[in-house]
């Protein structure tokens, strides 16, 4: 599709590209991070899990920086790599993924927003009583006119919302570290009272989608690099933009047990942060970091809606998904792709009225639909180093790039095995139905749905869909 009259006017900066990055990192995550490690390690466990989550997602940061420069003419990286590497109706599952991803990291920020005014408003509740839903609905149908209105002023406005959400995380970092008792970090270091190898491992393997549900995000800039005023400037602005979160998620994480025991740690209400605050400073400081929650959250759910629409639009024109989500209006918004997320959005939003822990559901189905894109993502980049396409002979890069993606590749592999059989499941059941996107862009090209390959991958995913609704329906898992 040729460039509209107003591309040059939507070009982004290399600070928009770093804001992008840590916007869409920085939101619902950070404020829970107390009471979730709380509920689930202690501080010995929360450093192997940081250690494993930072190498393995700088790994993918970097596998996103050397396929920006390797593979310039592919836009929105997280498609079409995995398009690239593997064939359409996998690219076209990298996708959908990584959007229903999106979908749900809206519905955990929509959730939080809600029950962060229920602290305040009780009528909120935990952000899922009828009234919650109702007001979300206005929230997300409001942002979605805002989008419509141009993507150049929606990013402008999430580089305001960046910058002002650090605040009250480098507030609550600072007043931590001051007030941090050394008594209490102790009795909270093992997390248990006669730890042993199993204990820790199992506390490890239960943060793991925690954590990488606040790293997702992280390829933010390679999904609208066709935006970049500079191509060079996505792999800088992904890493920079990784290694600032992943300073504030270890702090947070680590001073948060140097305040409380690590059982009042865990029965703290989200945002935990504010209760932890709260602790230190008294009634005002919970209030404080509140309000910035809200400016943060609004800021990633502003991020995440430009994200899903992006990849969805991007697919489109490249004819992996039906045609009507290749539209974009007169200020060159995906408009199609954005209605499509936002209708879906509201979907999620009102089945989270029957999810007993709704915003937990929604953050772990986040991170548990965005791990198969990665694992494409670092696959393609082994296979790039592997057989040495964009490589000159005998080339030092290939070998650091290769030992890279292969970290990335691993800690991928790991994490879906950390998630378990459960999440493996309900992603299936998402899966599925979007298939149906992929049967309509091949009914528009009058070509068959799938080569014998795809076919059978479809079938092992159709019935992982009916195995997962089944064991809803009897209770083997719930949400």
């Amino acid at each position: 599709m040729a460039p509209s009259t107003n591309d040059a006017n939507q070009k982004l900066s290399r600070n928009a590209l770093i804001a992008l990055v840590i916007g869409s990192m920085v939101g619902s995550g950070i404020f829970a991070l107390p009471a979730s490690f709380g509920r689930a390690t202690g501080a010995f466990g929360a450093i192997i899990a940081w250690a494993i989550a930072g190498t393995g997602m700088l790994m993918l940061a970097q596998v996103f920086q050397s396929l920006s420069r390797r593979k310039p003419d592919l836009d929105a990286g997280i498609y079409a790599y995995a398009k690239a590497g593997f064939g359409e109706y996998i690219g076209f599952a990298s996708a959908v993924g990584y959007w229903i991803g999106c979908c749900l990291a809206d519905v955990a920020c929509l959730i939080l927003i809600k029950a962060t005014l229920g602290i305040f408003f009780p009528v909120f509740g935990d952000g899922s009583t009828p009234i919650a839903i109702a007001s979300a609905t206005v929230l997300l149908w409001s942002v979605h006119v805002l989008v419509l209105r141009g993507i150049k002023g929606a990013t402008a406005l999430n580089t305001v919302a960046t910058y002002a959400k650090v605040i009250p995380i480098f507030l609550f970092i600072v007043v931590a570290a001051i007030t941090l008792d050394g008594d209490v970090f102790t009795g909270n270091f093992w997390g248990t009272q006669a730890p042993d190898a199993s204990d820790v491992f199992t506390q490890v393997r239960s943060t793991m989608l925690l954590t990488v549900f606040v790293f997702v995000g992280i390829e933010g800039a390679s999904v609208y690099s066709r935006y970049a005023q500079n191509r060079a400037d996505i792999g800088f602005a992904t890493v920079v933009g990784f290694l600032t979160v992943l300073c504030l998620l270890v702090l947070v994480t680590l001073l948060s047990y140097g305040v409380l025991p690590r059982q009042q740690l865990a029965g703290l209400p989200t945002p935990s942060m504010a209760g932890v605050m709260e602790a230190m400073v008294g009634r005002w400081g919970g209030v404080f970091i509140s309000v910035g929650l809200l400016i943060s959250i609004l800021g990633n759910y502003l991020s995440w809606s430009l994200l899903a629409a992006e990849v969805l639009h991007s697919a489109a024109v490249n004819r992996t998904m039906p045609s009507f989500l290749a539209r974009v209006n007169a200020h060159d918004v995906p408009s199609g792709a954005l209605w499509l997320t936002n209708c879906v959005i509201q979907l999620f939003l009102l089945v989270t009225w029957f999810a007993e822990y709704a915003f937990t559901l929604a953050l772990k189905m986040t991170s548990a639909m965005t791990l198969v894109p990665y694992f494409l993502v670092a696959a393609y980049g082994l296979k790039l180093a592997s057989r040495g396409e964009t490589y000159k002979a005998f080339e030092r890069a290939r070998i650091v790039d290769w030992i890279r993606a292969i970290i990335a590749t691993l800690y991928a592999i790991g994490m879906i095995y950390a998630g378990g059989p459960k999440f493996l499941l309900l992603s299936s059941i998402l899966y599925a139905p979007g298939t149906l996107l992929f049967f309509l862009a091949k009914r528009e090209r009058k070509q068959a749905t799938f080569t014998p390959l795809e076919a059978v991958l479809f079938a092992a995913i159709a019935i992982a869909a009916c195995a997962g609704i089944y064991a809803l329906a009897t209770g083997a898992i719930s949400i």
